[in-house]
């Protein structure tokens, strides 16, 4: 017999969102106050949410069990399934010396500080961010960096504002990925609609990032090279965001940024190279690698990128979706028809059932195109071998076995939150913002990437909220989903799993404080931007809108 969801249980809607919001405030504590790992505060949140769902909500056992695991099994596929064939592809050229010819043919292409940061911090960094995610992108360039002799925090502060453009699309588009199957929304559209508001941020990141470091007097020095990397990358995010899909826009935003400065240094060099205050010329030890050799390198992710681009074609994925066996689906047992929503939630006259259906669809899935792309680039590693590969991939996954964990969690978590009616009795008491929502849309975004330390797991939380809460206010609920994704972005470089991450990559651990101070003026700036934006696109901006 289905379960009707109820709303109001603590007969209020600020009292019973106060009592919905409890995992989140635990997650919160756990992170930002206790410093906990990640899946400790994820496992501290799904049990509250879990208690709260059966004995406060009402809902029964069983189904929360089932609605936990239905969203634990989204985070195993496709989620983590892309998350570790990208990071094993990038431990592949590390393990094989292909990465340090990449980190080389970077390095070597300027003395400038300045620009050393547009092409690591922004570009590469991107280019990272786009392939594997998760940490991964602020770890190696800010270590990059600081080997090219960058003062640490600067090293570390840079890394982390430069971050900011790439991360709806990271990790081969996860994070939009997870907000269109939390929403039930079409990633497309929302890929669509992410491309029309973080290009407007991206376009102004390489500017913002010269100026922290060096004012705004020494940023025009070098404003050629800023215009061609914030136009090149803004303008590539629009358009594969726009006319592909979510799974390719930082990577070949990030190339094509890299392809279009290089070329620009063929004409044109600063009048001045800067460094940074008492600093002495670096040289960098031994003869720069071929061009044939940095080819070699950059193989994999070339490789990659295409490989990506082909499964990410509608026509490509219907043709692989039509080999028998490719696909199955099925209804999830104990969830699927067990759950009703109601009013305010449910319009009026519309179908009540919650519906739960899983689909395996193995051979179009983003992984396996990440998977091939990874045994096709074996060949071009001198002195690696297939044997190489399966073991580099068994460490791999034992290498992110917590945060497998942790976004297995987190995506059980929101699902639970969801089918027990918990985020919407949240979205609710959002509504009483009005027609000031589409102000406060973003914000949620910041507030679960700060709290999660990622955008895929704030999408996986709060996406089925804002559906709800953006039905009910008037606003346009696929633009509401696509705002925590852009609204999160910002909420990167503050987070403490980031802090976290730059400040061991840079040597400087115990000055968590510091580099957060660092961040925050950056953070809160440019989520504003994003939260002025929303409000205009929801209004006389609208227009711009798919």
């Amino acid at each position: 017999m289905a379960w009707t969801q109820i709303y109001d249980p603590a007969g209020g809607a600020l009292l019973s969102a106060l009592l919905a919001g409890i995992p989140l405030f635990a997650l919160f504590y756990m992170l930002a106050v206790r410093r906990a790992k990640g899946h400790y505060a994820a496992a501290t949140a799904v049990i509250l949410s879990f208690l709260l769902a059966v004995l406060v909500w009402g809902m029964p056992v069983g189904t929360a069990f089932s609605s936990l695991i239905y969203g634990a099994a989204f985070g195993l596929f496709p989620i983590i399934w892309i998350v570790i064939t990208a990071v094993w592809v990038y431990n592949m050229t590390v393990e094989s010396g292909e990465f340090e010819h990449i980190k080389q043919s970077l390095a070597r292409l300027t003395d400038d500080r300045r620009l050393q940061a547009i092409f690591i911090a922004f570009a590469f960094g991107s280019f990272i961010e786009g392939t594997a995610g998760f940490g991964t992108p602020v770890a190696i360039t800010a270590a990059m960096l600081v080997g090219l002799g960058f003062q640490p925090l600067y090293a570390a502060g840079i890394c982390l504002i430069a971050n900011t453009a790439p991360v709806a699309f990271g990790a081969i588009g996860v994070p939009v990925i997870v907000a269109g199957q939390v929403s039930g929304f079409s990633d497309l559209t929302i890929s669509q609609i992410v491309g029309r508001q973080l290009p407007f941020l991206s376009v102004i990141v390489p500017l913002w990032l010269c100026v922290v470091m060096c004012g705004f007097r020494r940023a025009m020095e070098v404003l050629p090279a800023i215009a061609v990397a914030g136009i090149s990358f803004a303008a590539s995010q629009f358009l594969f965001s726009n006319f592909h899909g979510p799974t390719l826009p930082d990577i070949m935003s990030a190339l094509i940024t890299i392809v279009a400065l290089v070329l620009l240094l063929r004409v044109w060099k600063p009048a001045r190279i800067w460094r940074f205050a008492g600093e002495s010329a670096s040289v960098l030890e031994g003869a720069p690698p071929s061009a044939g050799v940095v080819l070699r390198a950059w193989g994999p992710y070339i490789i990659l990128a295409v490989m990506v681009f082909l499964w990410g074609l509608p026509q490509f994925k219907n043709l692989l979706n039509a080999i028998p066996g490719a696909v199955v689906t099925f209804a999830w047992p104990g969830l699927d028809g067990m759950v009703h929503k109601a009013a305010p939630i449910l319009a009026a006259g519309k179908d009540p059932n919650y519906p739960a259906m899983f689909t395996f669809n193995w051979l179009s899935a983003g992984g396996t195109a990440i998977l091939l792309a990874g045994f096709f680039s074996v060949p071009f590693m001198p002195g690696y071998s297939f044997g190489k590969a399966v073991a580099c991939f068994a460490r791999t996954a034992v290498q992110l076995r917590f945060p497998i964990l942790t976004i297995a969690m987190i995506l059980g978590l929101a699902y639970l939150m969801n089918y027990s009616g918990m985020s919407s009795t949240l979205g609710i008491a959002f509504t009483l913002t009005g027609s000031l929502f589409p102000l406060f849309s973003p914000l949620l975004g910041w507030l679960g990437v700060f709290l999660t330390g990622s955008d895929t797991s704030s999408n996986a939380l709060f996406c089925g909220m804002q559906r709800s809460t953006a039905e009910v206010v008037g606003m346009d609920p696929h633009l509401a989903v696509a705002a925590n994704s852009s609204g999160g972005v910002t909420g990167k470089m503050i987070s403490p799993q980031s802090i976290s991450v730059a400040t061991a990559a840079t040597n400087l651990v115990g000055q968590e404080g510091n580099l957060f101070r660092f961040t925050l003026g950056h953070s809160v700036a440019m989520t504003l931007f994003i939260c002025v934006l929303t409000y205009l696109q929801s209004g006389v901006l609208h227009w711009m809108l798919p």
